[in-house]
């Protein structure tokens, strides 16, 4: 989950009163959302980070707390949708992904029920990853959202969020043909950079991160947004492994999710 959205609310779209895909189970409408400033390309996964699935429904629900999601997907793989996907949940707060910043307006969110970081970083149940892998497909079906912006929360805003976690399964979506994976590396020793460093390796290196999507400011000083960038990188890409150091490994998994990426960067509309 995220901080408080703000921001105008007129041309509010309908509230939700129909789902929008066979896979949910429940509509349990959120007030908090608005109208979207663009085209639905991306899909962001979160864990909810809370004690109980009820607890994190009902701070999606209230008013007060200005955040929501189109989708919660429970531990026993129930799907319940909250907002309308033709709408603008509220799921991804201060966040950026190929220079654009209002990640909302482009974006459908599911909420995963899972305690988190806070909690443990329990595993997610199988029956629970094959409902977000049902949804998901539903979703990318429906939507043309290339398979390299189906990101994690923390991939768009690294400063701020880990969800979903380093032990998100998400080999077992690509496997479904969900998102953009390759196995990562394996290498050790050989050169690597870590806070403190400077030159124009590091910058090539941020570079790279921000041709992927990162938002990341291209300098050559490997200083605390770039070691929070390359631990979300890792999270999601090179999991074995989390602590914001460009190893060879990660260098090396960075080199070729490059060069397998799918298609061109999307227009800004």
């Amino acid at each position: 989950m995220t901080s408080p959205e703000t921001g105008a609310r007129e041309n509010t779209p309908e509230p939700l009163s129909a789902p929008d895909s066979p896979c949910v189970d429940s509509l349990v409408p959120s007030p908090n959302f608005g109208p979207r400033k663009a085209k639905v390309d991306m899909l962001v996964l979160h864990y909810t980070g809370m004690a109980s699935a009820d607890a994190a429904i009902d701070l999606l629900r209230s008013p007060a707390s200005e955040v929501s999601c189109h989708y919660v997907v429970r531990e026993d793989g129930r799907v319940v949708q909250m907002v309308a996907e033709a709408a603008r949940a509220w799921h991804a707060g201060r966040s950026s992904w190929e220079g654009v910043s209002d990640t909302n307006s482009r974006s459908i969110g599911i909420e995963i029920v899972n305690g988190g970081h806070d909690f443990g970083l329990p595993d997610f149940p199988a029956v629970q990853i094959a409902a977000v892998i049902a949804l998901s497909a539903d979703i990318l079906a429906r939507h043309a959202i290339r398979a390299d912006r189906v990101l994690a929360h923390s991939d768009v805003a690294p400063a701020r969020k880990r969800d979903p976690g380093e032990n998100f399964p998400w080999t077992m979506l690509h496997a479904a043909g969900i998102g953009h994976l390759v196995p990562p590396s394996r290498a050790e020793g050989g050169r690597f950079f870590m806070l403190g460093d400077a030159g124009q390796p590091v910058a090539a290196l941020k570079a790279m991160l921000a041709l992927y999507g990162y938002g990341i400011e291209v300098t050559d000083v490997y200083d605390a947004a770039t070691a929070e960038v390359v631990a979300a990188f890792q999270r999601h890409f090179r999991p074995a492994k989390v602590d914001g150091v460009a190893d060879a490994a990660t260098i090396l998994t960075l080199r070729d999710l490059m060069a397998t990426r799918p298609g061109d960067a999307p227009q800004v509309a």
